[in-house]
């Protein structure tokens, strides 16, 4: 892995030692071809609709016993409902992918404790990201290490002896990793994809990377 320790070639976007033992990258992730978000928005939609449909019928058995016609009629009305807001959920997608000039800038920090994603606030800030993870690749964090912390708007930790499940979805370029109280999605180009998803592995309890499938 050796070009994860030169720094002539970087770019920001390569998996990189840093001075201070942390690998950094910078990963533009574009909205429409990596759908990832959106399916992900489907999945708590999904499982928000299931536990309201649930109790829904829960009730309807409480109060009126077994129904066929009420099952079929709520089962009908939760079915177009939920139809609609998956359509309504698309549309406010590309909203926001628009809004965001269909692709946002996400800063990731890694070492042997966990991962930090960090979502830049515009992607006019992406140079002074790129010249932050350069300071950094060499070991030089002052200024600009504020700078970049000033220009992102989001950040998630997750440490990784508290992982309880990683997924691995390498055409989506994307790493699912979870804890208790930590939902990260690590994005990763595919030339480093292996080694960061092997790296996570490595960090992670035993027990819950051995699950792992690649």
């Amino acid at each position: 892995m050796a070009d994860k320790n030169e720094q002539n070639d970087f770019t920001g976007e390569r998996v990189t030692l840093c001075g201070d033992g942390k690998y950094r990258w910078l990963y533009p992730f574009d909205m429409l071809k990596n759908p990832v978000i959106l399916f992900t928005v489907w999945r708590v939609l999904g499982m928000s609709f299931f536990l309201i449909y649930a109790f829904t019928l829960c009730m309807s058995f409480f109060e009126n016993g077994i129904d066929l016609k009420e099952f079929i009629d709520i089962s009908k009305g939760f079915l177009l409902l939920s139809l609609f807001f998956c359509g309504l959920g698309v549309i406010a997608y590309l909203i926001v992918a628009k809004q965001y000039g269909l692709r946002y800038m996400v800063i990731f920090e890694m070492d042997e404790k966990g991962i930090i994603h960090r979502q830049m606030k515009s992607q006019f800030d992406k140079a002074k990201a790129i010249g932050w993870l350069t300071a950094a690749a060499g070991g030089s964090l002052t200024a600009k290490g504020a700078g970049i912390l000033a220009a992102t708007r989001d950040s998630l930790s997750t440490d990784f002896d508290k992982v309880k499940k990683v997924k691995a979805v390498k055409r989506r370029s994307t790493i699912f990793v979870n804890a208790p109280l930590s939902h990260n999605q690590v994005y990763v180009k595919p030339e480093d994809y292996e080694f960061v998803l092997n790296y996570i592995l490595e960090h992670i309890p035993p027990e819950v990377s051995q699950k792992v499938k690649k």
